[in-house]
């Protein structure tokens, strides 16, 4: 009945409803209740930990084909190499720059910490603090060192069973990238395969997306029944942080990068990239404002030549906002659990968060999946994901808006590095 009840609404109002379904439950409910003789605590954790599997499932398939569908679309130019290098450089800059902003913020408003003590118990995590403490305390700079070790894989698939995802991604991006130097038919074959197994991860993808407000009725009911409905507080600042740290990125950081390296004025392509920003805000898809970002950077006097190799390859590797995400979420649930981050440790989060964040399919929710990776990492329970899932709609939704952005400010840099001079953006009076 609830499924029918939802089903002609937005992921977004399903998920809204969900939440309040699971205050409602906490708040008439206790630990040992039980429903037609079922323990009601019981059937939630079988639930959320059911679509946390159903979320891992996910990772390898989706995140390969959206590599390898995005690179080998660039296609054989003979301006690869520079135009490549131009765009690849600026997206690593860009995502570095972001999740060091997230970093940052999360030290300095510490969300997982309330009133002086970590918000583990508060907020119903189960794992015990010491064996999670002790786990990551095993990880240093040779974890550091062996996460380049591990780009470079022994054994593809033996990776990809084990959920070592940097070496799948390295070897997507190296399969993506040959496809563009091999003769037409193979190639085409090659490419209508992968674009088929993109597609079908997109649809079941999809489907996993829809149980998702059962999902958060699970995850966030298991807390409110454990530990009350106050156990959401802590979430409210946590979302704070990712805001403040996405706002800084959008409104100063890449403003500045346009007006010191693409000699533009930033709010004047604020203004043209309004209706693709609005559009990615909605959907919380960077691949499906894709067209509609096109359109706007061509509007800009970017050309066909630099905008359609830039935009699609960025809607796949370049998640300024979701790598963010990614560092303020892993770095909130080590503090909610009292496990003081070494700088070695944190070096590892970054690192993990810019290179998971490149294979995360611009479609929405997608970054939980890498979130799972980066705290399989780190050595902390992916338990905590099923609590960001209460706020995480409306945080896709902004990062997927910074992400869209960064990739625009690509295009319009790459094009001005590429030497066009007729961008609907002119330059400062000052640099004339």
């Amino acid at each position: 009945m609830a499924k029918l009840f939802l089903r002609g609404m937005p992921l977004h109002w399903q998920i809204t409803v969900a939440l309040a379904g699971a205050l409602v439950l906490g708040w008439v409910l206790d630990a040992d209740s039980e429903v037609l003789g079922v323990p009601v605590l019981a059937l939630l954790t079988f639930v959320g930990d059911l679509f946390l599997r159903a979320l891992r499932m996910l990772v390898i398939p989706l995140i390969a084909s959206s590599i390898i569908t995005g690179i080998s679309s660039i296609g054989d130019t003979r301006d690869l190499g520079r135009l490549g290098a131009r765009t690849a450089g600026y997206y690593l800059f860009s995502s570095l720059v972001a999740i060091l902003s997230g970093l940052f913020w999360v030290r300095v408003m510490r969300p997982g910490i309330v009133d002086g003590a970590p918000a583990r118990d508060r907020i119903g995590l189960a794992a015990d603090t010491a064996e999670v403490a002790a786990q990551v305390g095993s990880r240093d700079v040779g974890d550091v060192v062996d996460v380049f070790l591990r780009m470079i894989p022994a054994n593809v698939l033996q990776d990809a069973v084990e959920d070592q995802m940097l070496g799948v991604i390295t070897f997507s991006l190296l399969f993506g990238f040959m496809m563009t130097r091999i003769s037409d038919g193979p190639r085409q074959v090659l490419t209508d395969f992968w674009q088929g197994v993109y597609e079908v991860m997109i649809r079941i993808t999809d489907l996993v997306l829809a149980f998702a407000p059962l999902g958060v009725l699970a995850l966030v009911g298991k807390v409110a029944l454990t530990t009350g409905v106050g156990a959401l507080l802590p979430l409210l600042t946590f979302a704070a942080c990712v805001l403040i740290a996405l706002g800084c990125h959008l409104l100063l950081v890449l403003p500045l990068v346009l007006r010191v390296f693409g000699r533009v004025s930033p709010w004047a392509f604020f203004r043209v990239m309004t209706p693709a920003l609005l559009m990615a805000f909605s959907t919380a898809s960077s691949s499906g404002t894709l067209p509609l970002t096109l359109e706007r950077v061509q509007a800009a006097g970017v050309s066909r030549r630099v905008s359609s190799f830039t935009l699609p390859l960025g809607a796949t590797v370049n998640m300024d906002g979701t790598a963010l995400y990614e560092c303020v979420a892993a770095v909130f649930i080590a503090q909610a659990y009292g496990v003081e981050l070494s700088v070695a440790q944190q070096l590892l989060i970054v690192t993990v968060a810019l290179l998971t964040s490149i294979g995360v399919a611009g479609i929405p929710a997608a970054s939980l999946v890498a979130i799972t990776l980066i705290l399989t990492a780190i050595g902390l329970p992916i338990e905590g994901i099923g609590l960001i899932l209460a706020v995480d709609r409306v945080l896709d939704m902004c990062r997927t808006a910074v992400n869209v952005f960064s990739d625009s400010c690509a295009a319009l840099l790459v094009a001005r590095w590429e030497g066009e001079k007729d961008l609907l953006l002119a330059e400062p009076t000052a640099s004339k």
